[in-house]
């Protein structure tokens, strides 16, 4: 998932990452909003509590709200300069991989803080909801830049209006007919689904473990960077035992020669 950039990417490696990467934004948003009673895998009402607070000349709320919305946005930046930087210098695995351990420290951050320091504070809140908006900006710059924009996982907002929009294209024939299209489609519907699901499970769990959630978060990440690098390892492996077969068969094929003169 991990380890190929936009243009090596196939449809099912698409899928594998925005569903994990979808649960995983659907259980932080979820688990912020019982927490904290704020979204944190979008910033789309930020932007409308800003110009409200900015009418109402409340300029504290102006500032944490900015400084919440630039935090999402200094996570995606980050994200991709060291994708940028990267590419090319180290393996792509390596290259992504360090934005996504950038997220789960984030989020590991929040997970301990709440577990042994948290008084319930204003100001507590507003850093622990700016280091979660901070994961969400890395990891939707992270899949965006992975995939060439084909995967956008901490918001569904543009997704839904894609999704109608692929819906209504389904009524013609010829348009359900088209792989691409239907590709799409079933990226889309799984992404939502994925995001669906997180939340569910995210509750689910907060009833049983409260806080603790945020651990099982960075888990699912985890496993995502460590499925990928098991997939190198059996490539890698597959690989070399290719080329053993290959230099084995040439060997032969070169003592037989050798034999028959």
């Amino acid at each position: 998932m991990l380890r190929k950039y936009s243009n090596h990417r196939t449809i099912q490696e698409n899928i594998k990452l925005g569903s994990l990467t979808a649960f995983s934004a659907g259980m932080v948003n979820v688990a912020s909003v019982i927490v904290f009673f704020s979204f944190t895998s979008n910033i789309t009402g930020y932007y409308a509590i800003l110009t409200q607070e900015i009418a109402k000349g409340n300029w504290y709320q102006v500032s944490v709200v900015l400084f919440w919305i630039l935090l999402f946005m200094l996570g995606g930046i980050i994200s991709n300069l060291i994708i940028i930087h990267g590419k090319g210098k180290y393996s792509s695995y390596l290259t992504h991989s360090i934005p996504l351990f950038m997220e789960i420290l984030s989020i590991l951050f929040v997970g301990i803080y709440l577990q042994y320091f948290y008084k319930d504070s204003l100001y507590e809140t507003e850093i622990l909801v700016g280091s979660l908006l901070f994961a969400m900006g890395i990891q939707n710059s992270l899949t965006a830049s992975i995939s060439n924009s084909v995967v956008k996982t901490t918001h569904l907002t543009g997704l839904t209006t894609d999704l109608a929009i692929l819906i209504s294209m389904f009524t013609k024939e010829s348009n359900r007919q088209n792989k691409a299209l239907i590709d799409k489609f079933h990226l889309l519907l799984s992404i939502v689904i994925s995001y669906l699901a997180g939340g569910i499970f995210s509750g689910i769990f907060f009833n049983h473990i409260g806080t603790k959630t945020f651990y099982v978060v960075c888990i699912v990440l985890l496993l995502i960077g460590i499925y990928d690098y098991y997939k190198i390892y059996v490539l890698t492996k597959q690989l070399s035992q290719k080329k053993i077969s290959i230099l084995e068969k040439l060997t032969e094929k070169e003592k037989n020669h050798q034999l028959s003169h």
